[in-house]
Parts: C-alpha cells; sequence; structure tokens
C-alpha cells in the first residue's frame, strides 16, 4: 500500500471536498479522485459515499481513519528524523574571506571553531574583495569576512572586529623610512605599487592622491600583496595599503608608515539577513563571544 494515497484519503477525509483537498495537496481534483480510486479497489472496499452533494464517510471509512492517520503521522516523524540525522552527520558551513585574513584574529576564530565543532564540514577559501558580496548573493558562501569603509547593515548581519590603518610600504633607505608618520603629499615623486580594482582599496588609494593633487606614476598594480611588498622590498617603488595586510617579518627590508591624517577600514564577518542554516547560527554566536 501507498502510503501518499493513505495522506490523500486522511486529508480529504477533513475537507469532504476534493477540489479542497487538491489545493492543499498542490494537485488536480483528478489525482485526487484517482487516488482515492485506486486505493478502494486495491483495499475492496467504499471509502466515501458520492451519493449525495457533499460526500460522506463510509463505515469503512470511519474504520480505515484512525489506523491511516496513525501511519501518516508515523511516517511524517521518520521524515523529519531521517532529515535531521543527514543534517547533523554533514554539516556544512562556506566561509569565503578576504587573501589578507591571516593577518587579522578572524582567521583564529575560524580555526577555534572548527576545532571546537569536529562535526562541522568547513568550506573555507580566500577570493578577491569584489566577489565576496555576490557570493552572500547568490548562496555560494553562508558567511564572509571582508573590509569594509562604510558599514552596510540593512541587507546584512555584520559584526566588526578589528580596524586597520593605511601605511606606505617604503623600501628601508627610502628617506620617509624613519619617520614617525608621512602625509600623501610627500610621495609625490614616487613609483606606486598599487593593489588593483578587485581588492576595493584601489580606488580609495587613488581618492587619496587625488586629493593630495599628486598624479601618480603606477608602475605596477595587482591583487597579490606579497607580490607588491616583495617589490617593495627590493626597492621597487613604494606602496599603499593597509598596515596589518602583510607579514612584516617576511619582508626585512620594508617600513610600513603611518599615513597621516589616518584613514581606517574595518574588519568585518558579514551574512544575508534571513538566509541562516542551524550550523551558520552556531557559528554566528561563536564568533559573538569570541575575540575578533
Amino acid at each position: 500500500m501507498e502510503s501518499h494515497k493513505l495522506a490523500v484519503f486522511v486529508d480529504l477525509a477533513n475537507t469532504l471536498n476534493f477540489s479542497a483537498t487538491a489545493e492543499r495537496l498542490y494537485t488536480s481534483q483528478a489525482t485526487v479522485s484517482k487516488q482515492i480510486k485506486s486505493l478502494e479497489k486495491e483495499l475492496d472496499v467504499a471509502l466515501f459515499d458520492r451519493s449525495h452533494r457533499q460526500i460522506r464517510l463510509t463505515a469503512a471509512g470511519r474504520v480505515l481513519l484512525p489506523y491511516a492517520q496513525s501511519l501518516v503521522r508515523t511516517e511524517k516523524t521518520m521524515l523529519t528524523a531521517l532529515a535531521a540525522s543527514r543534517t547533523q552527520a554533514h554539516q556544512q558551513l562556506v566561509i569565503r574571506a578576504i587573501p589578507s585574513i591571516a593577518q587579522y584574529k578572524a582567521f583564529n576564530l575560524i580555526a577555534a571553531f572548527t576545532k571546537q565543532h569536529p562535526e562541522v564540514d568547513l568550506q573555507f577559501a580566500e577570493a578577491e574583495t569584489d566577489t565576496l558580496l555576490p557570493a552572500l548573493a547568490d548562496g555560494r558562501a553562508d558567511i564572509i569576512f571582508t573590509r569594509l569603509f562604510a558599514i552596510e547593515q540593512s541587507k546584512y548581519d555584520v559584526l566588526i572586529g578589528e580596524t586597520d590603518r593605511f601605511a606606505a610600504l617604503l623600501p628601508k633607505d627610502h628617506p620617509l623610512a624613519t619617520a614617525a608618520s608621512v602625509a600623501v603629499q610627500e610621495l609625490a615623486g614616487d613609483s606606486f605599487l598599487l593593489l588593483s580594482a578587485a581588492t576595493h582599496l584601489y580606488a580609495p588609494v587613488i581618492a587619496m592622491l587625488k586629493a593630495a593633487k599628486i598624479t601618480p606614476k603606477i608602475a605596477y598594480t595587482g591583487q597579490r600583496i606579497d607580490l607588491i611588498a616583495g617589490m617593495v622590498n627590493r626597492g621597487m617603488g613604494v606602496a599603499i595599503m593597509m598596515a596589518r595586510s602583510f607579514d612584516a617579518l617576511a619582508y626585512p627590508n620594508v617600513v610600513a608608515v603611518p599615513i597621516v591624517p589616518e584613514q581606517v577600514s574595518h574588519l568585518a564577518l558579514m551574512r544575508l539577513h534571513g538566509h541562516h542554516t542551524p550550523v551558520s547560527d552556531a557559528f554566528w554566536t561563536f564568533a559573538q563571544q569570541h575575540p575578533r
């Protein structure tokens, strides 16, 4: 006996109306009638009296009803339990982050979460900044870690963590390398090595140079912070980037000098309003309770 026939029978016993049951079960009236006739043929009894304007349960229908209700409830309970079991066995969390995440506390936060929750299947990868919000929008990521200059919370849940500030990356033999701070105007004669627009740092840096009335000599643009830091390390030019976005110890010939006036960015975890899973909720709660 097919369980969906019993489900149709239970619903029709409740509505006593073929069209109402068809609407509730997202099917056609003809399909409901076909399922009931098939069940009656299988059980060799009439379940509904159709001789009046409104159908009524027959005696056999009244006998069957409590058993059918019990079987339908049991099947629903079984399917719910199986679904929960699948979720617990394979809880996937997709996080995408800016490439420099290793320089910030959020990297340790993610590692701590996965250590505490080994049942979670973490899918973690770096991505360029301009791809992060689209990844949230189309469901390719549950949570992103990104850099914000303006905080947008109308569509997103946002957890602000650290802040970072712009600095000039200079070779150690640069005349300004020992300065406590540097104004952008003082770099007017240098060759610039810049992060590209895909990182979302190109536009604010260009705006900073224009505000200082500098037409920059741009020797290089690219997406890799380590490559630019390596070029500065070899004396190939200067760069403007976030002070903590690179591993200073890896580039002994590079000095990061704060730019004044200070301009900061916020490092944040983000997710879409209302697009949550139990595992993303667990991570979000964990992030709220730990340094980030």
